[in-house]
């Protein structure tokens, strides 16, 4: 007989086997299965003749064998995790894998760029596609490298032109520029309201051109529209994301016929807007505007000292509905998808520079937004 730890008499290792033999071969009224104890003696026993079962380990191996569970449970945990970020902010890991978020890093280190000096002879490089937000309105576009607002309107050099003194030339410059700003940037234009600063720069002796802006502003239509010259949104429809607005183009000083100066602009706006009533959805309307501005010689032409005239003004917006008659802009959110005339025009990049603006109406889709 054998002790317990606590000093009282206990089955011996040998009766144990004995009793767990006979309890395999179904004798007495032992138990068919064997207990814990009479198989950890059986093993014993058979361990001390050499016959030690393959794969049973002792001591401090034994723990080894519990470590994969734990590194399998802790895997487990990470994957969990994974999943509830996935779950959560899906595009955080589908950017990483698709290479998304590094090129919207590298856009974002990315210089300005210098200013535009002619037109360009290509279409920007393309950018991975990435969608607008509240915080980042330009993210995903060409346009995060351009300048902000009316800084993006760079006067050339003046020098003398068409007869007319370098002072004269560098003159009409600025105020081609102003009417720029005014009708494309300044936020009471951008809101709806007269654009009384920039019809000021007209001259009044292009009587049919001043009848004409005044005739888009009271009864517009979706031909005779003050978005011809004007950038307008509906207020109750549309708001500003923040402040700024890309700008890039550029603007050149040539003679027209005797006693005519022309400044010839070519400029592109990028207005990020959101709904009026809130939500977190941004669209970019793309304004392109090419316009051909006159002054003229007093002592030539019938003209007001100072003022200019309008020779040419040709006008193509993207991300907006086609056909609008209310004299604005009508950007194209996810509700207003099914909604007005579907675009049945060529695609076009709006961010392309290097092409001409078709001078026929068309309404058609854009490659980009």
């Amino acid at each position: 007989m054998g002790n317990n730890d606590n000093g009282t008499p206990g089955v011996s290792d040998e009766e144990w086997a004995r009793f767990a033999e006979q309890a395999a071969q179904g004798a007495g009224d032992a138990p068919r299965e064997p207990s814990a104890r009479a198989r950890m003696v059986t093993a014993r026993l058979r361990s001390t003749q050499g016959q030690e079962p393959p794969g049973w380990r002792t001591g401090p191996a034994w723990r080894e064998r519990r470590r994969p569970g734990r590194l399998k449970a802790a895997a487990a945990v990470v994957a969990i995790a994974g999943l509830a970020l996935i779950a959560v902010r899906p595009e955080l890991v589908i950017d990483r894998i698709t290479g998304r978020t590094e090129a919207r890093e590298d856009a974002a280190k990315a210089a300005p760029l210098p200013a535009e000096s002619v037109r360009p002879t290509a279409a920007p490089p393309s950018l991975p596609p990435d969608r607008p937000t509240l915080q980042e309105p330009f993210r995903g576009s060409p346009a995060l490298q351009w300048a902000d607002g009316a800084a993006g309107i760079e006067l050339p050099a003046a020098t003398p032109v068409a007869g007319m003194s370098a002072e004269t030339v560098a003159d009409a410059l600025r105020k081609a520029r102003q009417f720029l700003v005014t009708s494309n940037l300044d936020p009471a234009t951008l809101r709806g309201e007269r654009p009384a600063s920039a019809i000021a720069l007209l001259d009044p002796r292009q009587p049919d051109l001043l009848k004409d802006v005044e005739q888009y502003l009271k009864a517009p239509t979706a031909q005779d529209t003050p978005v011809l010259l004007f950038t307008r949104f509906d207020p109750a429809r549309v708001k500003p994301v923040g402040d700024i607005v890309k700008v890039r183009g550029s603007m050149r000083a040539e003679q027209g016929e005797p006693g005519e100066l022309l400044v010839v602009a070519d400029y592109t706006f990028v207005h990020p807007v959101t709904p009026a009533q809130g939500g977190s959805e941004v669209q970019r309307t793309i304004v392109r505007r090419q316009t051909t501005f006159a002054l003229l010689d007093p002592a030539r032409w019938e003209t007001t000292r100072g003022r200019l005239q309008l020779r040419a003004y040709h006008s193509e917006w993207s991300n907006v509905e086609c056909e609008a008659a209310d004299g604005f802009l009508h950007p194209q959110f996810s509700a207003d998808l099914p909604a007005g005339p579907q675009p049945t025009g060529q695609a076009v990049d709006p961010y392309d520079r290097s092409r001409e603006i078709k001078g026929e109406k068309a309404c058609g889709t854009v490659t980009r937004s």
